[in-house]
């Protein structure tokens, strides 16, 4: 297994619609690599991550909400897609690609998702706790869509502008 490295906004890969998963593509390299998702959501530590936050434009996400609900351990969706959604929930949420940055995030209550398991075989999972929340936050990012999107173009902006004062220090950092 190996850890992979989770990219920050603003990369472009994070901006684009991830690319279906072809059922040909659904083999032991594909289980291999959500493994290794697996493991780097573990390891960084999070409760979800999605393919293009490492980098790969796949419709590919792994989630674990077992820390807030023990009725669910770690999964791995492939081509999610969101069937039905109801009612309003008001979580704050985190993000491994938007570091140093929490936010009140408005989302459905409940939502019922069909995936392909890494089998291949169609599935559907329904939930309206922490996972419908961690759900909702990982297929945004296989459509282009980060937690920054969800917040006021102010609080963007602010965000935006301290990142960028970051990593000039660390670029210097590393000239001087």
């Amino acid at each position: 297994m190996a850890i992979l490295e989770i990219i920050d906004v603003p990369h472009p890969t994070l901006k684009m619609r991830a690319k279906e998963v072809a059922a040909n593509e659904i083999n032991d390299d594909l289980r291999r690599f959500i493994e290794d998702m697996l493991e780097t959501m573990k390891e960084a530590p999070g409760v979800g991550l999605a393919a293009p936050q490492v980098n790969v434009s796949k419709r590919i996400l792994v989630a674990d909400p077992s820390s807030e609900d023990v009725a669910y351990g770690p999964m791995a969706l492939i081509n999610p897609e969101i069937i039905e959604m109801s009612g309003e929930n008001c979580f704050e949420e985190g993000c491994l690609s938007v570091p140093e940055f929490r936010a009140e995030i408005k989302r459905s209550k409940r939502v019922k998702v069909r995936y392909l398991d890494i089998w291949g075989k169609e599935q559907i999972i329904e939930d309206e706790g922490f996972l419908a929340i961690i759900l909702q936050h990982e297929i945004d990012h296989l459509n282009g869509i980060t937690m920054l999107d969800h917040v006021s173009p102010m609080k963007r902006m602010m965000y935006l502008k301290k990142i960028k004062k970051i990593q000039k220090k660390e670029k210097q950092a590393v000239t001087s």
